[in-house]
């Protein structure tokens, strides 16, 4: 697979970490305007990092655009001339949707929108993936790129903004949840290190419970409370306190927050 990631920041830098690491690429480009920063992704061998978006269209057959939302119409306009029927365009832009890609490149180009997070560059993201017309008859490529480095899920369209709130911004949710806990564990006595690791690993273990089993949370919880034990003490303490309510509240304030931006565009 040729692939090109127009726009290496830091998302685009973590898709690209991500692809390599996997072995998910014959050819890889990097652009970016630049790239001074990106020079060391040449030392992979595969990996052609340069400024020029034309010179890695050309290049390449799948498109991963990872460029700021202001820029992104602009770079499409510079490059539609070079599409041809081989290519495929992936787009990570927020609020930027599928008919107002197709006005720039027609409704005849393989598009696809995909919401991918950071984790994406330790092999691990939760990707939402919705595609045009077109872009069904390569939604199953796309999924394969991404499941890769981590799950994927085709969506509605309609759903990418929400998808975006619980996966992406997800990823910090869950860092501050980890890092309370650690804070946690530290008052009883562990340090700092040894806190953040029991935090860090036993998240892991409760993900990947609910992966393997196919099980609701409550039955993993049931597992662990016993009839006036420790854990259900602290449960409903919790619970007192408002932590799956702060939760809700603070995952509908950021889709709030960003259909603002979906207004505007």
């Amino acid at each position: 697979m040729k692939l090109a990631i127009i726009g290496a920041g830091n998302l685009g830098l973590s898709i690209a970490k991500g692809i390599l690491n996997s072995n998910g690429a014959t050819t890889m480009y990097l652009t970016k305007r630049n790239t001074d920063s990106i020079k060391e992704f040449e030392s992979y061998g595969n990996v052609t990092v340069t400024a020029n978006n034309r010179e890695a269209v050309q290049n390449s057959d799948v498109l991963i655009f990872a460029v700021q939302p202001d820029h992104f119409e602009g770079i499409l306009n510079d490059v539609k001339d070079l599409l041809t029927e081989k290519h495929i365009v992936i787009s990570t832009i927020t609020g930027f949707n599928i008919k107002k890609i197709e006005a720039v490149v027609g409704k005849e180009t393989y598009i696809i929108r995909s919401m991918p997070n950071t984790a994406i560059s330790v092999g691990q993201s939760m990707t939402c993936i919705c595609s045009n017309e077109m872009g069904k008859k390569r939604i199953e490529l796309a999924k394969a790129i991404f499941n890769r480095m981590g799950h994927s899920l085709e969506i509605p369209e309609s759903q990418m903004q929400a998808a975006t709130v619980i996966c992406a911004s997800g990823i910090a949710f869950w860092m501050r949840l980890i890092r309370a806990t650690t804070q946690g564990a530290i008052q009883l006595g562990f340090d700092a290190k040894e806190a953040q690791e029991l935090a860090m690993y036993t998240c892991n273990g409760a993900a990947s419970l609910l992966i393997e089993s196919g099980n609701h949370p409550e039955q993993e919880i049931d597992r662990v409370t016993t009839p006036m034990g420790c854990t259900i003490k602290g449960l409903n303490e919790m619970e007192h306190q408002g932590l799956s309510s702060s939760l809700i509240r603070g995952i509908v304030a950021s889709f709030d927050k960003i259909s603002e931006f979906k207004v505007k565009n």
